[in-house]
C-alpha cells in the first residue's frame, strides 16, 4: 500500500482540499523502490486511467527522474478543485491505494498558475 507524506508540511493536500479554486494543478512526487518500479507502473497506469474518466479531468503527464533515480513526478490538470477533489476522494480511487508497492510514497500538492509580468500568464 502506497504512503503519503506532504509536500508542504505546512499545508497538506487535506487541508487544500477544502479550498475552492479553478483551474488547478497536481504535482505529485513518488519515491519507489527501483525494485517496484514496474509494479508501480502498473498501479499508476490503472489510477490514471480511471482518473481520465471523472468529471473534470483534463490532462496528466508522468515524468521519471533522469538517471538510476526511481523518483516520479505527475502532473494532472482539473478544471476544478472541486473536481480534483471527488475523484481523490472516491471510494473506488482509495482503494486503489491498496495495490501499489509499499516502498511506494506519494507526495500529492495541488497550485495554480500565476501572472509574472512579462513571463507567463495565469
Amino acid at each position: 500500500m502506497i504512503s503519503m507524506e506532504p509536500l508542504d508540511p505546512h499545508t497538506p493536500i487535506q487541508q487544500q482540499l477544502s479550498g475552492d479554486a479553478a483551474p488547478v494543478v497536481l504535482l505529485n512526487v513518488f519515491s519507489v523502490d527501483p525494485a517496484h518500479v514496474d509494479a508501480y507502473l502498473a498501479a499508476w497506469k490503472k489510477d490514471a486511467a480511471w482518473m481520465q474518466k471523472q468529471p473534470g479531468y483534463i490532462s496528466t503527464q508522468l515524468h521519471r527522474a533522469v538517471g538510476n533515480s526511481a523518483m516520479f513526478v505527475n502532473y494532472a490538470v482539473w478544471e476544478t478543485l472541486g473536481h480534483f477533489r471527488a475523484a481523490f476522494e472516491h471510494p473506488e480511487f482509495k482503494q486503489s491505494m491498496e495495490a501499489y508497492p509499499p516502498s511506494v510514497t506519494a507526495r500529492p500538492h495541488l497550485f495554480q498558475k500565476i501572472h509574472v509580468d512579462g513571463i507567463c500568464v495565469a
